[in-house]
């Protein structure tokens, strides 16, 4: 219904592909292009126009980029793609490079001689990037803005998207964008700033209410705005984008073409988000001083109001309905002729039955045995694989509602699983317990607690290559900054009330399984404890509630407060959808969430 399983980009295109890049390169006098997964918004999801990397490579993950030179083209990924690449590029033409343990410009270095020349798009990089990467070449190595040579060879490039934009409700917002702008502006004012440019689209579906349908899975248009101090905004989009949708006064309406004139106009002082502007933005600021500074909305938009978290408690009360059929359904399911694209099918079909799907958040994930270590797994009519006994079936999957986003991981044993594989689920699972229950200082940041879901699996010498958790939207981006738990940068902002994350350690064995665990939990003020408590203290809401396989879990190994909080995480479970399922589901929840 919403997933399709074709393969969205083809390795066998990529050799004569990387030829005529190259050919490109030599007609422009450049030694090499950088070529990002990435649009001119920095978001995690891209238009089909914007698929560069994957035309190019082959490689369809979410987030990674290549840098070709005459010699050699570098895939560089992170941890959770490092086994994906390797099926889905030509390893004869493109080089998997671990990123970040390797820098861009350090593997330039390694491979250019001095004085070679690269090329860029200005607008698909952001200034902290190209100035990072500039002050690690130094003068061995220089960098250039060009038009994008991609570009010029993709005959067939997909047109962008002209997606019709929303207005977002006052009782789904619980603030209206007025409220919103004025106290952006006062923002801007008391730091001294005329103006901001924003970039992000997310932070502009926040501030001024509205939703777009320019990107899949993330209802947000594509769009530029500049937020002046006085509360005035200047959106930068298509008109065609906006029939049918009367702007609130204070907003007024650009199209692109205009939005170079803009910038030359602006005086003062302009802030600008160096991590997610476009450099080109800030080389087209003539006029004003350009300060660099968070994007004014990225804070005030992660910490939810009341309304918003209503709405997210309401999308996952609605959400877990679905769940607990699905996976009611997948036990009761002869599994002779399964396969993954079976169970993404019949899962979107339990969430559409809800009559409140607006979309899926992100393509679901469903590996069984070994396509469940690959972590960010798509399947693909290619890839399709038999749900056999003795698998684990990592099922990863989220959806859109009006009111909430939701995101949740279950790993369900097919068959009897192995005492190894239970074992290695039941770390993760008191990873999982352990952010579930903390309790923290206000000041305390994601990085701070990421430590907690990894340190079972410490003691057995495993741990998992991605973050324990990631921001999310309301109605919005499944993966939201600012805040997350992690080690990396991002895991630095201080959890703050309102925020929510997810919370999903895992495990995954090359060639075997996968294991991850997802609940998404909101930062709440922490219960008092009988006036113990001397500084104010913050705790997490959980608010997905949906049964954990216990066929997979080594009861011994729980201490007390662990199988406490499972049963009492179980009791909520049941007591929250039991009359809203029908007597079979039941009577099958009745036993999933039976006391350990």
């Amino acid at each position: 219904m919403f997933q399709s399983f074709d393969a969205s980009s083809d390795p066998a295109q990529g050799p004569s592909r990387l030829e005529s890049l190259r050919a490109a390169m030599e007609t422009a006098g450049v030694d090499g292009f950088l070529v990002p997964r990435a649009d001119a918004h920095q978001g995690e999801n891209v238009a089909p126009c914007d698929e560069r990397l994957s035309w190019l490579t082959g490689f369809t993950g979410s987030a990674g980029f290549a840098a070709v030179l005459p010699d050699i083209a570098g895939v560089f990924i992170d941890g959770r793609y490092r086994l994906q690449v390797k099926s889905q590029v030509d390893l004869e033409h493109f080089t998997p490079v671990a990123w970040p343990e390797t820098t861009l410009g350090s593997w330039l270095l390694d491979h250019t001689a001095k004085g070679c020349v690269i090329a860029f798009d200005p607008w698909l990089h952001s200034v902290a990037e190209i100035a990072a990467l500039e002050t690690k070449l130094g003068d061995d190595v220089t960098l250039v803005a060009r038009e994008n040579l991609i570009d010029q060879i993709w005959n067939d490039q997909p047109a962008p998207p002209l997606g019709k934009i929303s207005k977002h409700p006052l009782n789904l917002s619980g603030k209206s964008s007025e409220e919103k702008r004025k106290e952006t502006a006062q923002t801007l004012r008391d730091a001294g700033h005329s103006a901001a440019i924003l970039t992000l689209p997310d932070s502009i579906a926040w501030l001024l209410n509205i939703r777009g349908t320019d990107i899949a899975r993330t209802p947000v248009p594509r769009a530029f705005a500049i937020v002046h101090d006085t509360g005035h905004v200047d959106l930068i989009t298509e008109g065609a984008k906006l029939e049918n949708v009367d702007l609130d006064a204070g907003v007024t309406h650009h199209e692109p073409a205009e939005f170079d004139a803009l910038l030359t106009t602006l005086t003062g002082k302009v802030r600008l988000d160096p991590a997610s502007a476009p450099i080109a933005i800030k080389s087209a600021i003539t006029s004003a001083d350009v300060v660099h500074g968070d994007d004014p909305c990225v804070l005030p938009k992660a910490c939810k109001n009341a309304v918003e978290i209503q709405g997210t408690r309401d999308a996952h009360a609605r959400d877990a309905v679905a769940m607990i059929e699905f996976l009611a359904w997948l036990d009761a399911t002869p599994k002779d002729n399964l396969t993954e694209i079976d169970v993404v099918t019949q899962l979107e079909g339990f969430r559409a039955k809800t009559n409140a799907l607006h979309d899926i958040s992100f393509e679901t994930i469903c590996g069984t045995g070994p396509n469940g270590a690959i972590v960010h797994y798509r399947v693909t009519r290619d890839t399709n694989r038999k749900i056999e006994d003795g698998d684990l079936l990592l099922v990863d999957s989220g959806a859109q509602y009006v009111d909430g986003t939701t995101d949740i991981t279950r790993t369900i044993a097919i068959g009897a699983p192995t005492d190894d594989q239970r074992r290695c689920f039941t770390r993760v699972l008191k990873g999982m317990i352990a952010i579930s229950r903390a309790r923290f200082p206000v000041g305390v940041t994601g990085r701070d607690l990421d430590a907690l879901a990894r340190y079972p699996l410490w003691t057995a010498g495993q741990d998992y290559d991605h973050g324990t958790g990631h921001g999310v939207g309301s109605f919005l981006g499944v993966h939201e900054g600012p805040q997350s738990i992690a080690r990396s940068p991002r895991g630095e902002v201080a959890l703050k009330q309102g925020m929510i994350l997810s919370n999903e350690p895992g495990y995954y064995r090359e060639g075997e399984f996968g294991i991850r665990i997802e609940n998404l939990i909101a930062v709440e003020p922490a219960p008092a404890l009988n006036g113990a408590d001397d500084r104010n203290m913050l705790s997490f809401e959980t608010l997905t509630h949906v049964p954990i396989d216990q066929r997979l879990i080594v009861a011994d190994e729980l201490d007390t407060a662990e199988r406490a909080w499972l049963n009492d995480y179980h009791a909520s479970c049941y007591e929250l959808s039991a009359d809203r399922v029908d007597e079979t589901t039941k009577l099958w929840l009745k036993a999933a969430t039976q006391p350990i």
